[in-house]
This record gives structure tokens, sequence and C-alpha cells, in this order.
């Protein structure tokens, strides 16, 4: 086993962990409710399967980085949130039910999405297509093996076993968060060969900024199409959540290993470095303009 695959194990089980934490605060209840008041989930999911991209392509055509830069962001922008946006929806008290279930059906939608939208890109950008087509059984496996089945065990625990959950969710929270802060500063900082991005200073000088810019645009977006349907506060903050941290490990996939790009990775691995932490700070600002509880939930 090398080192690459060590991480990448390392990574993809620590964040199905994670949702598995999830899943301990929901009930089935709370997902009755998504389904009874669709006007959020489906504003939410017109934003990351319509709004992110078009914001992606505004960006990339108004700002002088190189072409095969652009058709990165716009990779990185069709990718749905994941894991990570499910799990600062529950610290920051937004609406959990809903994140998981964008993120169960986005799955499902970017296997058809997503070959669209980047080869527009690859069309505008590099004046070419590609015969893109997503492994239908590895995406499919890695969204729900990592994301909806533990988080699913989560809640069948809760149900079954109320006061265990209960026992069990409050230290498991600092748990997962100090094995996800490990893991991905392996992954973030670590030579490629043991599985890290090998990242250098020029590309992140570059990249930064316009990822930050992204990064901003998807935030409010997706919190501020909520607001204006008259969504409350915590769907909001789901929204904003999903819309602004995007699944980079499915970004990796696609112009790491389908596409074969090295260039076009590289805008979702800068990303992947910030977005965790300016969502936590758009989130604890969001919550206290809302006059919402700013600490993270216990």
């Amino acid at each position: 086993m090398s080192p690459a695959f060590f991480v990448d194990l390392s990574v993809g089980s620590v964040l199905a962990l994670v949702m598995f934490g999830v899943g301990l605060s929901l009930t089935f209840s709370d997902f009755m409710r998504v389904v009874r008041h669709p006007r959020a989930f489906f504003t939410a999911l017109t934003v990351q399967m319509i709004g992110l991209p078009l914001i992606a392509f505004i960006i990339t055509m108004l700002l002088p980085i190189p072409e095969e830069l652009k058709v990165g962001f716009i990779i990185l922008a069709a990718s749905p949130g994941g894991a990570t946006s499910g799990f600062l929806t529950y610290l920051w008290r937004g609406n959990v039910a809903l994140s998981l279930s964008l993120t169960a059906v986005n799955s499902a939608l970017t296997l058809f999405s997503i070959p669209i939208v980047v080869n527009m890109g690859l069309r505008i950008f590099l004046s070419k297509s590609s015969d893109l087509h997503l492994p239908f059984w590895d995406t499919v496996g890695h969204i729900f093996f990592i994301t909806i089945i533990p988080a699913f065990l989560g809640v069948l625990l809760r149900k079954l076993r109320p006061r265990f959950a209960e026992r069990i969710s409050k230290p498991a929270k600092y748990i997962m968060l100090g094995l996800l802060a490990i893991v991905f500063a392996v992954k973030l900082f670590g030579s490629e060969s043991v599985g890290g991005t090998g990242l250098n200073a020029k590309d992140i000088l570059l990249i930064l900024p316009v990822g930050l810019l992204q990064n901003a645009a998807c935030l409010l977006t997706g919190y501020f199409a909520l607001r204006y349907m008259g969504m409350p506060h915590p769907s909001r903050l789901s929204a904003a959540m999903e819309s602004g941290v995007q699944n980079t490990t499915l970004a990796f996939l696609i112009a790491g290993n389908l596409l074969g790009n090295a260039e076009m990775v590289k805008p979702a691995l800068v990303y992947s470095m910030f977005s965790f932490w300016t969502a936590c700070i758009f989130a604890w600002t969001a919550n206290k303009v809302a006059g919402k509880d700013t600490s993270l939930r216990h």
C-alpha cells in the first residue's frame, strides 16, 4: 500500500466518521420536514446546479488567468457539496437534513450535469471538447459510502439507542474535528510522494485571489437566494455551506483522472486549503447578524 493511497483512504474514512457523527444529531422527522416544505430544497438545488457554474464562468471570463486554470474553476463549481459542507452545516446550526438531502440528490444529478458544464468550459476556454463521463459506480459509491450511508447509520442509532447517541455525540464532535485536521494537513502540506498536493507558492498566489472571489460569491448567492425566497436562517445557512464548500475530491477525480490535466487540478487543491475556514467565518458572521447563537453546536 503506497503512502498516497493510505492518505486518500484515511481522508475517506475520516469523512465517513464525520458524517456518522452528523447523523447522530438528526431524526427521520427532520427529513420529512424537508419533503413537506420543498421550496428551500429546490431553490438551493437550482443555485447549485445553475447558479454556481454561472458564477464561475463570469469570474473566469473577466480575470486574466491561464485558460486551463479557468477550466479548473469551472470543474470546481460543477462539483456538489459533500461531507465537509454537511459537517459545517451541523457545526454552525444550519438545517442539516436539508444539507444531506441536497448532497444525495446532487450526487445523482452531477453524473449528467458535470459532463455538460465541463465540456462548455473546454469549448469556451480551450476550443475543444472531451468525451467526458463519470464512472457511475465509482462516483455513486464514493458519495454514498462516505456521506449518505454513514449519516443514515447515525440517524438510525439515535432512533434505536437515543441515550447512547446523546452520550457519544458531544465527544465525537471534537474527535472528528481533530482527525479531520490531521488528515487534511497531510493532504494539503505533504509532498506528492505521500499523497499531498505538492503546490508551490507561485501556484497559490496566482489561484488564491480567484478562488476567494468565487468562494465568497458562492456563499453569498446560496444564502441570499434562500433569504429572497423567505426561508428561515438555518436553511439559508445550509444553502450557503452547500454552495461555498465544494466536493474538491470529485473535482480532483475529474481534472486529474478523467481529463489527465495537472493544471486543472490546482484550483480545487488551493480551494480546499481555505474554503473550510472561510465558510466558518461566513457562518459565524451570518449567525451574529441574524442574532443567532454564534458558538459551535455542542
